[in-house]
C-alpha cells in the first residue's frame, strides 16, 4: 500500500464528524472575538478525538489548542472559525436570501477551515498511533482572523514558540498551494476631541471633532499619490459624534486599516498617517489619541513545505466533483459578474475555462498577478516554517466576504474540497514525521528569508488582544 494511502484512509475515517462540525459552526456565525460557541465545539471535538485541550491560549476566551503524542517533531495544524458581520445567507440557494437582516455568515468559509485542519490533526495523530512512531500533533484554534490579529497574539505569547512546522489552509477557488504573499497591516482607531457648541447661536465657542476626522480623511486621500503603489490605505467612520447638525461634534472616531507589502514599509505608513492626523487636531484645534486595534505581519514562504505540499496534492487530484456540485456551482456563477469570473484566473496566472469548479492543480510557477489581503497567519511564517494550500470550495469567480460564500458554506462540494486538502495537509505532515530531512530545510529556509530582518512583533507595547472589537 502507497503509504500516502494510510494516512488518507485515517482521513475518510474521520470525515463525518468533521463535516458536522463544519457544518454547526457555519450555524454559529460569531465574529472576531466572540467565538464563545465554535470555540467550545472545537474543544469538544478535540477532547473526543484524545487530544489534551488548553482553552484560553494568549489569554483570548476563544483561543484554543489541542495536542496528542508524545515525543519527536511537533507538527502545528492551524484552523480558525471566525465569520463577518452582515452576510447572514441560506445554504443552497443561488439568490441573496438572509437568514436574519443584518445576521453574520461566513463569508469567508472558516466554518471548514478550522474543521478541515482538525480533520488533518485528527488523521495524522491516529496513523502515528498506529504505527507507535514518535511525535506530536498540535491542532490550533485561532479565532479573530478577520482583523483581529489573533495568531499575531498567540505568536507574542510564545505559542509557537516549540512547534517545528505549521501547515493550514484556505477555502478558494482553485486548488493549490497558496502562494506566500500577503501585506503586514495595522488597524488603528484615531479618536478626536473638541468642544460641543450651539451650531446656530455659539458656533465660534465649537471645536468640531468631526471636522478633524474630515480633514484627516482628506489629508490621508492626498498622502496616496506619495505612497508605494502596492500599499493600501482603508478608512471606516466609527462614531460621527451625534445625528443633530445643530450641535457641533465634541467627539468623533474613525478606524484605518493601513497596509504594505512588509514590515517595515506598514509601520513607517502608520508614522505617516499618524502625522495627518495630529495636523488635522492642529487646524481644528482638538485633540487626538491614536489606538492600535491589531497589527499584523505579511506572510513568509517556505519553498521546501510548498514543494512537499505541491507533490501531496498532485498524487491526488483535484477534488472528487461530480455533476450535482457542478450544477449548483453554475447557479452561483450566474449571479457573478463577468469581472469576477475572469479576475481569479488572472490571479493565478492560468487561461480561462468553461469549468464551474476547479478540475486542475494550479503549477507552483504560474505567473500570478494576485491582488494582496493581509492574514495574521503571517505572523506565525515568521517563527515556524509554514505552508498553506487553497481549496476549490466555491465556484471559480466567487469573491469572498459575499454571501455567495455563505450560500456554498456547507455544499457538498464544499465538504469534499475540505476533506481533500485534509488529506493533502496530512500528507505533507506525515512526510515531515517520516523524513526529518524536511523539517531540517524547512527550518533553514526560513532562517535564511529572516537572517537580515529577524521578527519584531508589530503590535506595539501595551497593546492586548481587542476583545472588544465586535462593538466597533
Amino acid at each position: 500500500m502507497n503509504v500516502r494511502n494510510e494516512i488518507w484512509q485515517h482521513v475518510d475515517a474521520a470525515k463525518s464528524r468533521l463535516i458536522e462540525l463544519s457544518d454547526r459552526i457555519w450555524g454559529m456565525p460569531e465574529v472576531c472575538y466572540t467565538e464563545v460557541r465554535s470555540a467550545a465545539e472545537h474543544a469538544a471535538e478535540l477532547r473526543h478525538q484524545g487530544f489534551r485541550v488548553t482553552e484560553g491560549v494568549a489569554g483570548i476566551p476563544t483561543a484554543v489548542i489541542g495536542e496528542a503524542g508524545d515525543g519527536g517533531p511537533v507538527i502545528a495544524f492551524l484552523g480558525e472559525y471566525d465569520a463577518l458581520p452582515g452576510l447572514s445567507q441560506e445554504s443552497g440557494v443561488a439568490e441573496h436570501r438572509p437568514i436574519e437582516a443584518g445576521g453574520h455568515g461566513h463569508g469567508c468559509g472558516h466554518n471548514l477551515l478550522g474543521s478541515g485542519a482538525m480533520l488533518a490533526a485528527v488523521a495524522l495523530k491516529n496513523w502515528l498511533a498506529e504505527k507507535g512512531i514518535p511525535g506530536r500533533v498540535r491542532y490550533y484554534g485561532c479565532p479573530a482572523e478577520e482583523g483581529g490579529a489573533a495568531k499575531a497574539f498567540m505568536v507574542r505569547a510564545g505559542a509557537f514558540d516549540d512547534a517545528d512546522i505549521a501547515i493550514s489552509w484556505h477555502p478558494y477557488s482553485f486548488w493549490e498551494v497558496a502562494p506566500a504573499l500577503s501585506l503586514a497591516n495595522t488597524r488603528a482607531d484615531f479618536a478626536f476631541r473638541g468642544r460641543a457648541a450651539h451650531a446656530a447661536a455659539s458656533p465660534h465657542l465649537g471645536r468640531s471633532a468631526l471636522d478633524a476626522v474630515e480633514l484627516m480623511n482628506v489629508g490621508v486621500n492626498y498622502m496616496r499619490e506619495h505612497m508605494p503603489s502596492d500599499a493600501r490605505v482603508h478608512y471606516a467612520l466609527l462614531d460621527t459624534g451625534g445625528i443633530a447638525p445643530n450641535v457641533v461634534q465634541a467627539y468623533a472616531r474613525v478606524r484605518y486599516s493601513i497596509r504594505a507589502m512588509d514590515l517595515q514599509g506598514m509601520l513607517d505608513l502608520v508614522e505617516r498617517v499618524h502625522k495627518i492626523a495630529q495636523g488635522a487636531a492642529l487646524m481644528t484645534e482638538t485633540s487626538v489619541e491614536m489606538r492600535i486595534v491589531s497589527a499584523v505581519s505579511n506572510t513568509l514562504g517556505n519553498t521546501p513545505l510548498e514543494h512537499a505540499l505541491h507533490n501531496a496534492m498532485e498524487e491526488l487530484g483535484a477534488p472528487p466533483f461530480d455533476d450535482s456540485d457542478r450544477d449548483f456551482a453554475r447557479k452561483i456563477r450566474a449571479t457573478l459578474s463577468d469581472q469576477e469570473i475572469a479576475s481569479v484566473y488572472r490571479a493565478i496566472g492560468q487561461p480561462r475555462t468553461d469549468a464551474p469548479l476547479a478540475d486542475f492543480l494550479t503549477p507552483l510557477d504560474s505567473p500570478r498577478k494576485p491582488m494582496i489581503g493581509s492574514t495574521d497567519i503571517g505572523d506565525v511564517s515568521w517563527v515556524v516554517p509554514t505552508v498553506q494550500a487553497h481549496a476549490p470550495t466555491v465556484a471559480i469567480g466567487t469573491p469572498f466576504h459575499t454571501w455567495q460564500v455563505v450560500a456554498q458554506g456547507k455544499m457538498p462540494a464544499a465538504h469534499k474540497a475540505m476533506v481533500h486538502v485534509a488529506k493533502a495537509m496530512a500528507a505533507t505532515g506525515m512526510a515531515a514525521i517520516t523524513d526529518p530531512s524536511l523539517i531540517a530545510a524547512a527550518k533553514a529556509d526560513l532562517a535564511e528569508r529572516t537572517r537580515e530582518t529577524p521578527y519584531v512583533s508589530p503590535l506595539r507595547e501595551g497593546v492586548e488582544p481587542p476583545l472588544d472589537m465586535s462593538r466597533g
